[in-house]
């Protein structure tokens, strides 16, 4: 298990550093302004993203060994172009998508989704390389690509990156789909599909994904919702110096995502609570290590570093924007070690529900503290949702098991299995 975890934390970090490397120069090129609009963009893009996984994402992971891949991705892909209509509608009902990129938000979420799809296939068949793989290119490759656009081309504005995105995804997608080819010409499960009728099958992905959705749905809306809370009250400019902060800020969540996945793997794929209890404990405590560690070593990075070599003077506050956020990203990074115990052990309503505090947080906080301190209030508000969703978590995970306060902090046998892992890599070597 923890091979499969340092293979795809190994992986993300790759991606996130070229993200990061990304960031800086997006912000050179494009201003604070042009940080703002692509910011929207894309946080339009993730809230739709997360109405597809009723079908998609972590509902694919769990049903992948019990039906057929054949019934499952057809499923999966039908949803995504009916689900993003539904959710652009929306957004646009309520006057949230930025004005005229409707379409390029429509078809950017309909590749991401199915990004998504096809790595959630692979993961669940257990092809971690085909997994990372997908991720690597649906990440890095941009970095690429728009350097390209930027410094070959000159094409220096907001149309570029967007160009980016859709050749990054579109070269993702048909990498993904070829490692699937495999699996979709093998027809596994077939014994288990005849058990079932198509709508049978089709009902219970249904109240699985949206138990799921309602969860992410809301969780993504807490980590982006403020985006717009901004926008009405700073502009774009206080967008940009948002995004750029919480992206900075965010970069330390390919920890906890990465080790999520693995973990949803393994407690979907056992059926012993005592197992699955002990594999959320030990990576909770791996989770919060590792990410305190990365996150202190960020707020040691001064505020000159950022304006006189990262960023511009247009940037100034951008640590005070990381420092404010710190603890919340650490909060939502264990959280998320929780709620994927729960959406892999069938309870998938307590993780819904402590996204759902956490929105509820956001809104009321939010309502109170962006008004009169604008982004520092934003993000201060953030960190109250995500530290409420992580003690909700916490205090339904040991209702739920029985363990104490105490089996979440780290212990002997911990760092024993970590030194072994340690030792027997290097006998290998």
């Amino acid at each position: 298990m923890l091979k499969d975890i340092l293979g795809i934390i190994g992986a993300r970090y790759l991606i996130a550093f070229l993200n990061l490397i990304l960031i800086f120069i997006n912000a050179k090129v494009l201003g604070i302004e042009g940080m703002g609009l692509i910011g929207l963009i894309w946080a339009s893009v993730n809230i739709i993203v997360m109405v597809n996984g009723i079908f998609g994402g972590n509902t694919i992971v769990y049903f992948i060994n019990k039906y057929a891949i054949r019934t499952i991705l057809p499923i999966a892909y039908v949803w995504i172009f009916i689900g993003t209509g539904i959710g652009c509608g929306v957004m646009s009902l309520f006057n949230l998508l930025p004005g005229g990129y409707l379409a390029d938000i429509y078809m950017l979420t309909v590749l991401y989704s199915s990004v998504i799809a096809n790595s959630r296939f692979l993961l669940g068949k257990d092809n971690i390389k085909g997994f990372n793989l997908t991720n690597m290119l649906h990440g890095g490759l941009l970095f690429f690509i728009l350097l390209y656009f930027y410094y070959i081309t000159e094409r220096k504005d907001v149309s570029a990156y967007i160009d980016g995105l859709y050749l990054t995804n579109v070269i993702a997608l048909f990498v993904s789909l070829l490692m699937l080819i495999p699996y979709v010409a093998v027809n596994t499960n077939q014994n288990l599909l005849s058990q079932k009728k198509w709508p049978s099958i089709l009902k219970e992905m249904f109240v699985y994904g949206l138990w799921g959705s309602a969860d992410n749905i809301a969780e993504i809306c807490t980590t982006r919702f403020n985006y717009f809370f901004v926008q009405r009250f700073g502009g774009l400019g206080s967008v940009g110096l948002l995004d750029v902060g919480t992206k900075i800020s965010e970069s330390v969540w390919n920890i906890s995502r990465s080790i999520a996945y693995i973990e949803y793997n393994r407690i979907a794929k056992t059926g012993n609570s005592a197992e699955q209890k002990k594999i959320t404990l030990q990576l909770f405590k791996l989770t919060f290590l590792a990410m305190a560690f990365v996150m202190s070593g960020i707020l040691l990075i001064p505020e000159w570093i950022y304006i006189d070599y990262l960023f511009s003077e247009e940037f100034k506050g951008i640590r005070n924007v990381i420092a404010a956020l710190s603890l919340g990203i650490i909060a939502l990074g264990c959280n998320a070690i929780l709620s994927h115990y729960f959406i892999g052990s069938g309870k998938i309503k307590y993780s819904a529900a402590s996204s759902c505090i956490g929105l509820g947080t956001l809104l009321m906080a939010g309502y109170l503290l962006i008004p009169l301190y604008g982004v520092i209030g934003s993000v201060i508000s953030t960190s109250i949702a995500f530290t409420a969703m992580l003690l909700f978590s916490i205090i339904i995970f040991i209702k739920q098991t029985g363990c104490s306060l105490r089996n979440f902090l780290p212990n002997r046998e911990d760092w024993e299995y970590i030194r072994k892992y340690i030792l027997k890599r290097k006998s290998v070597t």
